[in-house]
């Protein structure tokens, strides 16, 4: 297989985490006899530098001539958010991606791994429920594209709003995502909204449940987004898939995030109605440890398993991949972000030493492409 891919790895530690993600890419390409070819772009303060905006059209240009897009991290300090270089940064770039290719639907896993259960906020006996859901968020309406306006009212006072719309199509187009990808997992679908308060919460509701018509073998659900916020915590397991708006995906993934213990174990993916797709890891640039080499990789790695599944219909070898990240990290290998909260675990509580093995970003790598070179996961 051939295949074109665009790399952005943005700001921050993304440059040092993409650069780990491409060397897995590289392993897979050789072990499978396949072909990628990467041509980087800029996105972000990187591309503001040279050419003044966060999102030139050589990008653009770059991204509609590739199959997909392996996107990194975008954004500045945050005490300087609203320097030139970093106001509105993210809008421009990430946003302006999604608006450009109508990537209509983000697909977020959450998964407890059992070698990482000790990292995890969750009390032990609530993770052996067992924690594995993907939420499916919409990501081209709701208030982050809907009119915004600042103002002075007729009193003097300085006043904003930001429109939030959704149509019934962009509901449908979605919904039909939740549903099918539920049929591949465990045929549950719980679609989460504001219906008791918000008019385009009640559209959702009403189009979700026709959309369900044409699933019938899937359970649906329905929950209000502050009980939803509450379940997340409280029993976890009881979430297969998550269907959601913008806002409140944004929000409730987010939160889900830190159930496994780190943003730095997850991936994304956004793929529009044609399959193309960009994948990215959640978390953001994190300029206060970017040239350490102590970033987690395993989100930008776990990015490119995905690609290979969602865009490139590759299986077999985004297997490989997640394996070989499960058997780096039940190993004991742990980067910063996990290692210190590791240490005091229950293992050390106990009394007993801990296992984990405190690595940098390179050396995850470098573990985690020694599991992807076994025989077994060819």
């Amino acid at each position: 297989m051939e295949k074109k891919i665009a790399v952005l790895p943005g700001d921050g530690i993304g440059e040092e985490v993409m650069a780990q993600a491409l060397r897995v890419l590289t392993a897979v390409e050789k072990l499978f006899g396949h072909k990628f070819t990467t041509t980087h772009g800029l996105a972000g303060g990187a591309a503001f530098d040279k050419y003044g905006v966060h999102m030139p059209e050589e990008t653009l240009k770059l991204c509609q001539a590739s199959d997909a897009i392996l996107f990194g991290s975008v954004g500045g300090p945050v005490a300087d958010v609203l320097l030139p270089k970093w106001k509105n940064c993210e809008a421009n770039s990430i946003l302006n991606l999604r608006k450009t290719f109508k990537f209509n639907a983000n697909f977020r896993p959450v998964k407890i791994l059992p070698e990482l259960q000790d990292i995890s906020p969750l009390k032990a006996e609530v993770i052996e429920r067992g924690v594995d859901m993907v939420f499916v968020r919409e990501l081209l309406g709701d208030a982050y594209f809907g009119e915004k306006k600042t103002f002075i009212d007729e009193n003097g006072r300085r006043k904003a709003t930001d429109l939030s719309v959704y149509d019934e199509d962009q509901v449908a187009s979605v919904a039909h995502v939740a549903f099918k990808t539920a049929r591949l997992r465990r045929n549950k679908v719980t679609s989460v909204d504001k219906a008791n308060v918000l008019e385009n919460s009640k559209l959702w509701r009403t189009v979700v449940t026709e959309v369900h018509e044409q699933y019938k073998d899937v359970q649906l659900e329905h929950m209000l987004v502050d009980n939803c916020a509450m379940q997340l915590i409280r029993d976890p397991s009881q979430f297969d898939v998550v269907v959601t708006t913008n806002m409140f995906g944004d929000i409730l993934s987010d939160a889900a995030a830190v159930l496994p213990g780190s943003l730095g174990l997850l991936a994304s993916a956004s793929l529009n109605s044609e399959g193309f797709g960009l994948y990215e890891p959640p978390g953001g640039s994190a300029q206060d440890i970017a040239g350490t080499g102590t970033a987690n990789p395993v989100a930008q790695i776990l990015s490119v398993a995905m690609m290979l599944r969602y865009s490139f219909n590759l299986e077999k070898e985004a297997q490989a991949v997640e394996k070989a990240v499960e058997a780096a990290l039940k190993g004991g290998c742990r980067t910063r972000d996990i290692f210190k909260q590791a240490k005091a675990g229950a293992g050390e509580a106990a009394g007993t030493a801990p296992t984990s093995k405190l690595v940098n970003c390179q050396e995850m790598a470098d573990e985690i492409l020694t599991h992807l070179k076994q025989p077994v996961l060819v």
